[in-house]
């Protein structure tokens, strides 16, 4: 399947100054995670603010607009209310599952735990789930015809894309297509423009944390307990995403497809904002490095581009660790 995003408005370009100001600090009235509440301890000097200039061409549903918002330490600021589009706009969407116990890497998506492997979806590695997860019960083909178990149709994809899934969905590869959702799912989100650093990190939960520069939600951490507890492998494209009927086309990991916005010195390229404003950048620079200085929250600072974040390589199943930043309520 390679499903093309629909078309869509361009954003009205706009462009913004980088603002030289002092961190700041405020009353900290939000839930935190004990496990990750140690943030970088580098006296930031500069701010820069989310810039709508940096999105690619079609990213976007809506113009972005300018509002009051309500940050997490109960402080009023300004954010941006950026409408996101729900299918990439820099690349086509790659296929999920592979059809038959024959098929080969290219034939297929890729599938990933949080173990720390990113797996090819062969057929050899489904016919080996039992064997790799240490229990028969799994058994997603027809070892008579070597044909898998697909969720093929809308109806499928309702039943097995989701926590519960339905007993007759249970040992099937689940994907959907991005026709389900008429070429994606736009999602509006709160982001303040000045990122403003929060006291203590704040936790993610179940809600996306971001947005790519090129118009797809990235995800918190994939449920991959609920799934492998129904025996079904929620594939994904060989960028990290996959479709279910609510959140539309979303990714799960940074793969290479969404770092649209290069560097000129060699740092990693960009990929998206935070919810709490704070640029995303890809985890290895020009020369394949992964910065050693990372906080809790896989964040730190330099001075073109201030605080910042480097995404959690795919096989981790995440892109940041928590908010260094307040968010919009």
């Amino acid at each position: 399947m390679s499903d093309k995003p629909k078309n869509r408005k361009n954003v009205a370009a706009f462009a913004l100054a980088m603002l030289l100001i002092g961190c700041g600090s405020s009353e900290n009235d939000i839930i935190q995670d004990s496990a990750t509440d140690s943030l970088s301890s580098t006296n930031i000097e500069v701010i820069i603010e989310v810039n709508p200039l940096n999105f690619t061409n079609g990213a976007l549903d809506s113009e972005i607009i300018t509002q009051t918002c309500t940050l997490t330490n109960n402080e009023e600021s300004q954010c941006y209310q950026i409408e996101i589009a729900g299918a990439p706009a820099s690349h086509d969407i790659g296929i999920f599952c592979p059809r038959y116990t024959t098929s080969n890497a290219q034939e297929a998506g890729i599938w990933f735990d949080g173990d720390g492997e990113v797996y090819d979806l062969t057929g050899e590695f489904i016919t080996q789930l039992a064997t790799h997860y240490n229990d028969d019960n799994w058994k997603l083909y027809d070892a008579s015809t070597g044909e898998i178990n697909i969720t093929d149709s809308q109806v499928s994809c309702e039943g097995a894309a989701r926590p519960d899934v339905e007993q007759q969905y249970q040992n099937h590869c689940v994907e959907c297509s991005i026709e389900y959702v008429n070429g994606g799912i736009s999602q509006s989100v709160l982001i303040p423009i000045t990122p403003i650093k929060a006291n203590n990190a704040i936790a993610i939960g179940r809600d996306n944390v971001g947005i790519s520069l090129n118009g797809v939600a990235l995800a918190p951490p994939a449920p991959v307990d609920a799934i492998l507890g129904a025996y079904t492998i929620a594939a994904f494209d060989d960028c990290a995403g996959h479709i279910n009927l609510v959140e539309g086309y979303h990714y799960h990991g940074a793969a290479g497809c969404s770092e649209t916005l290069e560097q000129s010195d060699d740092h990693a390229s960009m990929l998206g904002y935070a919810l709490d404003g704070y640029g995303i950048f890809g985890m290895l620079d020009g020369q394949g490095n992964e910065d050693d200085d990372l906080d809790s929250c896989r964040g730190h600072y330099d001075d073109i581009r201030g605080y910042h974040y480097h995404a959690a390589s795919v096989a981790e199943n995440m892109f940041i660790g928590c908010y260094s930043g307040e968010i919009a309520k």
